[in-house]
């Protein structure tokens, strides 16, 4: 559906100041590094705290937006032959519109909320229901003020259903949500903790998430909580009710637990039911109950709800993207397919810029989808120059014509068996692989197929944890301050490359390694933000000229070394940076060296182009030593000064790192450093930064045994057991990182909602845990090493250690995924 931003004006009551633009309206676009149709869409500059939209219009302009809303009165005059609306909000100017559009339909729409399970529950849905509806839902999480809406736009004729999920940390938003998404059934998950810190108390929360449902059909939620009964009792709608007592609607009789399922047995009407899911997890158990009575509402017959309910998935929304054979990286979001999932998976994919080549696996798009949405893929494709593109399906064969146009390569197969039949790994080789799919495709072959075989310790690095963290310690910033992101010893353990292109992404201002082989390897991968190396010496100096790095002078003999090397080049104006030593006593020139720096500065300053000065800080994290930390400031203040007089130009001045940012934001000067944060630890251990784990380390259990009081585990004969015992055996060791100082009890991994303590002494490539506590352990069982539910920085403490030196010893062989939710 499309509309005329004459249209646009009179549902926002915003004023057109130009209006040259053709056509019509169809996508609205947030995000200039998200366009996917320029010539249709409506580039909505935001505010929000982190960023102005208004910096973006001309990345938009240029990448062939003509339609845009404001709240500045003005252009940048080289924006010409647009149409713009300047509104007084554009955030709520955004809601304005999408509420108009949906009240186009009259459909069911379901809204969904509580604290945990929203998004299991709306895909749970979406599952169970789609053999007989046409589904319009949130992509991924969309469930805030500036995704509902987006996912509301989404509406369209050809839908017969619409589940949306909404989320709210404040007080006051929800009312815009249920204005937006105005359901007709309401569905709450449950109560818990999530957000807490946003409301004065959990009956603030509870009731601002209830306002989604006041004006609902029929509103869905489990009873044993009494406080959410009678929250749903007090809104005066009708409710259908799950719980186990008489009183609810689904009367829940029994749970029994299998190894990998669960049967669920209750009454309704009068009559006992029963369903089994494949999950065993309170959770599932849940959520699964949630979406029974949904089904049982419908009046879908008993026989086809326990069919779809035992073909439940399990529901990872998130990009995997995995090592491949043959040199290739393989990204896998192979959950589902819709165009807002396709276009954030197609700009991933084009962040992976150390491959050339890149290829996309389509399957089919869900049944009844029009052919128009088929041609919308294909523009996709073509815009992004994705130079080769495998479709998976008959109905990509029956709308091949929209794939004509392409400049890339079109490989076509009826099914995910034929493509394995006539295809293997060596089809690829070098370059990034998309494989974007709906379920029933079993796209999970190709992954079998396709991935690098490595034993089964994983570090899983969350990208969108990152990008939180990033966000987190940027709200934390003056204005106008720059971010320096530190992506040296391979990205603390993370991959530096990975890391690199989510935070060129994000636009931060500078990078740091600690070596010139580390920028090479970045500028290799297609980083274009400058790179800074902290540990440059002559050697490396070639290097650094021919892939445009950016060195850290410390020391007269390093900078006069450099000085020299410039003017056997021939080179001038070479950008630099001069390292302070104002109290770390580690590297760097000293207040005692300023003449001698200034002199050297102003005989061949034209050599050099000084971008940065900076110091390191010994204790920012320790409130104990603030005062030193401020005479530090004050030597880095005045040698700043100095330097200045010698130069002539300015330049930026940085001084705090992780912990500074957030405890001593008087000393951000023009950039700060952000290192160990941006991977979620919080060194200063302020607990009031929201930050989120960024890597998890995971293996599996190899074998479990029985082993009698007595005996002793592993070599020396260090584990001695003084009861019967079950003792598991991990695929990890200390090749992978895992340090022996965890040995003999002093370590711990996390197993089924528990800790298992390691049993002697810890192996090359293995290490033994006693789980004889831990009920229903069975080999090749998932273990968490260190991640959300055990903090790195715990295993850390228990090694006598810091969590950096964790982080960075994980090997080199223990797989990294990365994933991006």
């Amino acid at each position: 559906m499309a509309y005329s931003i004459a249209e646009i004006a009179g549902f926002t009551g915003g004023s057109l100041i130009q209006d040259h633009a053709a056509g019509e309206i169809q996508y609205l676009v947030t995000d200039s590094r998200r366009i996917s149709f320029p010539e249709t869409s409506l580039f909505i500059a935001l505010q929000t705290s982190l960023r102005d939209g208004h910096k973006y219009i001309r990345e938009a302009y240029n990448r062939g937006v003509r339609f845009f809303m404001i709240q500045h009165d003005t252009l940048p005059p080289e924006i010409k032959n647009v149409s713009c609306l300047v509104v007084g909000n554009t955030l709520e100017a955004l809601q304005l519109i999408a509420a108009r559009h949906r009240s186009r339909f009259q459909y069911p729409v379901m809204g969904i909320t509580g604290s945990n399970g929203k998004t299991i529950v709306k895909e749970w849905l979406f599952q169970l229901l789609q053999p007989d509806e046409r589904i319009v839902r949130s992509p991924r999480s969309y469930n805030s003020q500036i995704g509902v809406p987006l996912s509301v736009w989404q509406m369209n004729s050809h839908h017969s259903l619409a589940i949306f999920e909404a989320g709210i940390s404040l007080p006051g938003e929800m009312q815009q949500l249920q204005h937006i998404i105005q359901p007709t059934y309401g569905i709450f998950t449950n109560l818990g903790e999530a957000h807490n810190e946003g409301f004065s108390s959990w009956q603030q929360k509870l009731q601002e998430k209830m306002l989604l449902f006041k004006q609902v059909q029929l509103l869905f939620c489990a009873i044993d909580d009494e406080r959410v009964k009678q929250a749903a009792q007090d809104l005066e709608v009708p409710l259908f009710t799950t719980g186990h007592t008489k009183e609810a609607d689904l009367y829940i009789t029994g749970t029994e637990r299998a190894a990998h399922s669960t049967s669920i047995t209750a009454i309704y009407n009068g009559q006992q039911r029963t369903i089994v899911i494949p999950f065993t997890d309170e959770a599932s158990v849940r959520n699964a109950i949630t979406c029974w009575a949904v089904l049982l509402h419908s009046e879908m017959p008993d026989d086809s709800i326990a069919e779809r309910m035992l073909l439940l998935q399990p529901v990872d929304m998130r990009l995997q993207l995995v090592q491949a054979l043959n040199g290739c990286a393989l990204i896998n979001d192979s959950y589902s397919f819709d165009l807002s999932s396709f276009a954030i998976a197609l700009e991933f994919l084009q962040q992976q810029q150390q491959f050339h080549s890149k290829t996309v696996i389509l399957s089919d798009l869900p049944e009844h989808t029009p052919e128009p949405v088929y041609h919308a893929v294909a523009h996709m494709l073509a815009q992004k120059q994705v130079g080769r593109v495998i479709t998976i399906g008959p109905l990509w064969q029956q709308w091949k014509a929209a794939l004509a146009s392409l400049p890339a390569r079109v490989e076509q197969y009826t099914g995910t068996a034929q493509f394995l039949q006539q295809v293997n790994a060596n089809h690829f080789r070098n370059e990034a692989i998309l494989l974007k799919g709906a379920r029933l495709f079993a796209f999970e072959q190709m992954v079998t197929m396709l991935a690098r075989r490595v034993h089964q310790t994983m570090m899983e690095i969350n990208l969108s944890a990152l990008s939180h963290n990033l966000k987190q310690y940027q709200q934390q910033l003056k204005p106008g301050t720059r971010l320096m992101a530190m992506v040296k010893a391979f990205g603390y353990g993370s991959g530096s490359a990975e890391v690199a292109s989510v935070l060129q992404f994000h636009q931060v201002d500078y990078l740091a390694v600690a070596y010139a082989d580390e920028g090479v390897d970045l500028r290799k991968a297609g980083i274009s933000l400058p790179v800074l190396v902290l540990n440059a010496d002559e050697a490396a100096f070639e290097t650094l000229v021919q892939y445009n790095l950016e060195p850290e002078l410390f020391s007269f003999p390093v900078l006069q070394s450099f000085l020299h090397f410039l003017e056997q080049q021939a080179l001038e104006s070479y950008p630099v940076h001069l390292k302070l030593d104002t109290g770390m006593h580690r590297l760097g020139f000293e207040s005692h060296d300023m003449p001698a720096l200034k002199a050297l500065l102003e005989r061949y300053g034209n050599r050099i182009a000084v971008r940065s000065v900076f110091s390191h800080l010994a204790a920012s994290e320790d409130p104990a030593e603030d005062a030193f930390t401020g005479q530090q400031a004050a030597r880095f203040r005045e040698n700043c000064h100095k330097i200045q007089e010698a130069l002539g130009y300015p330049f930026i001045r940085h001084l705090s790192n992780s912990a500074a940012i957030f405890r001593l934001p008087a000393l951000q000067f023009d950039m700060v450093r952000l290192g160990i944060g941006l991977y979620g630890v919080d060194s200063a251990n302020t607990h009031q930064l929201s930050l989120k784990t960024v890597a998890t380390l995971t293996t599996t259990i190899a074998q479990l045994r029985n082993v009698k009081a007595g005996e002793t585990i592993g070599y020396n004969r260090r584990g001695q057991l003084s009861r019967d015992s079950v003792i598991a055996t991990l695929r990890i060791g200390y090749a992978d990182g895992y340090s022996r100082k965890l040995g003999n009890g002093n370590g711990k991994v996390w197993i089924k909602g528990q800790l298992a303590p390691v049993v002697g002494t810890v192996c090359m490539d293995m290490l033994m845990v006693d789980v004889t506590d831990i009920p229903g352990i069975t080999e090749n069982d998932l273990v968490e090493v260190f991640g959300p539910n055990l903090p790195v920085q715990q295993v850390a403490e228990w090694s006598g250690t810091i969590a950096y030196e964790i982080l960075t010893a994980i090997g080199q062989r223990v797989k990294r995924v990365y994933v991006e939710e």
